[in-house]
């Protein structure tokens, strides 16, 4: 019954934590399959996230206190099985830190973007325009990165700073190698809607 109680406690905590950091894990899928229309799609839970992360602490706390409450002696003479290994020390530890790396995500997914600024040659200055675009849909840094990288992939971007607490990116471009279209079409591709100027 005890370990039922803290099993229970523990897929809630870690259920949880997936939720509070759903809104920055399509996107790294989509990042890794190379897809990203659906990216955006679980971004309606971010206003949930302080107490997703709350109920996760709570019931991982549950867990751990069930697990480590004192064994009461077996006075009744019953038969002591060995536990499965999700009854075991090292499940819950491991179950433990997997929730506290789903909480975290949004604050070094970074490192799953690789670097794809790059040096433009830019032949004449006149052709260099720089833009601010508003966007819908981010809810986090892992967002404003998601952004960055998918327009950092296109020719003639000098420079591309994305802040999802703004709702914008500010890029700086070549027009004889890319135009404002192409820049809405890559930020759109992450699931996020790049807004026309009216």
């Amino acid at each position: 019954m005890k370990n039922r109680k803290s099993n229970r406690a523990l897929v809630t905590g870690v259920v949880a934590a997936l939720a509070a950091s759903s809104c920055c894990i399509p996107p790294l899928i989509a990042l890794v399959a190379g897809v990203g229309g659906a990216s955006s799609s679980l971004s309606w839970l971010e206003p949930f996230r302080p107490y997703l992360i709350g109920f996760a602490i709570i019931a991982l706390a549950y867990a751990w206190c069930i697990h480590l409450k004192p064994k009461t002696a077996d006075d009744c003479g019953c038969e002591i099985t060995k536990p499965n290994f999700y009854q075991k020390r090292g499940f819950l530890v491991g179950m433990s830190i997997f929730a506290i790396l789903s909480i975290t995500l949004p604050y070094y997914s970074v490192i799953f973007y690789s670097d794809n600024s790059k040096v433009v040659v830019v032949s004449n200055e006149e052709n260099l325009v720089e833009t601010n675009i508003e966007i819908k849909g981010m809810t986090c840094d892992a967002c404003q990165d998601h952004v960055d990288h998918a327009v950092n992939e296109l020719d003639g971007i000098v420079s591309v700073k994305t802040s999802y607490s703004s709702g914008n990116t500010i890029i700086m471009f070549d027009n004889t190698k890319t135009d404002l279209k192409e820049i809405r079409k890559a930020i759109n591709s992450t699931g996020y809607k790049a807004i026309e100027d009216e």
